[in-house]
Parts: structure tokens; C-alpha cells; sequence
């Protein structure tokens, strides 16, 4: 599976492949352009543009399944990852030591903060599975309680418009309740 992966990615080629997700489990032929390989700390995915859906997603690599290459066919414009704008989006993001735990100047400590935070720029469509990671409390208030909580994003703006934000701890749009149905 990684072989062809990693073609299509250098090369700017397609792939056919057969594909599983969590909202569709049956499985279903994908035509992808594939541009980036991504680690988020608990699974590899591909960022690609999904010929299916019209847009750019993130695709599990082991619910990839027999990936062929379609040497004849090369990606559209819109396809490429330069019009990939979760891609190509920098978001800036600071992080300081939860204000509900004992003990901010540890935390300080241990995440490196210089004069009490942590400033990290990241790509929109990395910014859910680092903040998620990483458990930050990503509400408005830091409410999020737990000792797994020590490190809270001071503006829960930085991360509005980012697609996959709703996998940040306590993460919610503005206007609408954590949880809500969208």
C-alpha cells in the first residue's frame, strides 16, 4: 500500500483504490490524488484530493486497500496541493499552562514556554490531531477539567475555519454549544 502511495505523491500521479470510512464501512472504489504523507501521533494518513466528495480529505493508510496506479491520468489543477487550502493554511497557536492546574511554572518547564507560553504555527489540517494529541482544552473558558488538561489554548479563534477543529478537546464554533449537532 505505501509503495504506490509514495509514487503517487512524488510523481503527481492518481490511484484508484478501494477505501473503508467510518461513514461509509462498506467498502468503496476511491480516485484519489494523493500529495502528502502524515503522522498524527497514532496513525499514518494521506492528504488527497477525493475525486468522489470534490475536495481535499485525509485518508487512513490501513483502511486503504489493493491502490493502483493510473499512470495516464494526472491530477487536475484544483486537485494539486497548492489548492489545498486546509493545506496550505498556517495557523498560529498559543498554548499556556492550564489555569485550573497546580502548578503552571511545571508546565512551563516541561513544554519549553518562553515568559509563559508556547507559540506553535502548524498547518490547518494538522491543528485537530495536534490539539487532540496533545489534549490541550481548546474551550473559550478552559472548563475542560482533568489532570490530562495542562495546557489550554488562550484564543479558541485561532482555530475557527479549521476543518478538522472538532477533534480538539471542547473545541465548539463560535455560537454554537461543545457538542451540538451541526
Amino acid at each position: 500500500v505505501l509503495r504506490p502511495l509514495l509514487k503517487a505523491c512524488r510523481e503527481g500521479l492518481r490511484l484508484e483504490t478501494e477505501y473503508v470510512s467510518l461513514n461509509t464501512p462498506n467498502v468503496e472504489i476511491r480516485l484519489i490524488a494523493p500529495h502528502t504523507l502524515v503522522y498524527t501521533g497514532m496513525r499514518w494518513h494521506v492528504r488527497a484530493f477525493d475525486r468522489k466528495c470534490r475536495e481535499f480529505r485525509d485518508f487512513v493508510i490501513t483502511r486503504i486497500k489493493r491502490p493502483r496506479l493510473l499512470r495516464d491520468e494526472t491530477p487536475e489543477p484544483h486537485e494539486l496541493s497548492d489548492q489545498d487550502i486546509q493545506w496550505t493554511r498556517i495557523v498560529e497557536l498559543d498554548l499556556v499552562a492550564h489555569p485550573d492546574q497546580p502548578h503552571p511554572e511545571i508546565t512551563e518547564m516541561d513544554y519549553g514556554m518562553q515568559g509563559g507560553e508556547l507559540r506553535m504555527k502548524l498547518r490547518a489540517a494538522t491543528a485537530g490531531y495536534v490539539l487532540r494529541k496533545w489534549s490541550v482544552d481548546c474551550t473559550p473558558d478552559h472548563s475542560l477539567k482533568g489532570p490530562e488538561y495542562r495546557l489550554w489554548l488562550r484564543d479558541s479563534l485561532a482555530i475557527y475555519g479549521v476543518k478538522n477543529a472538532a477533534l480538539a478537546p471542547g473545541y465548539s464554533e463560535p455560537g454554537r454549544t461543545v457538542g451540538a449537532n451541526k
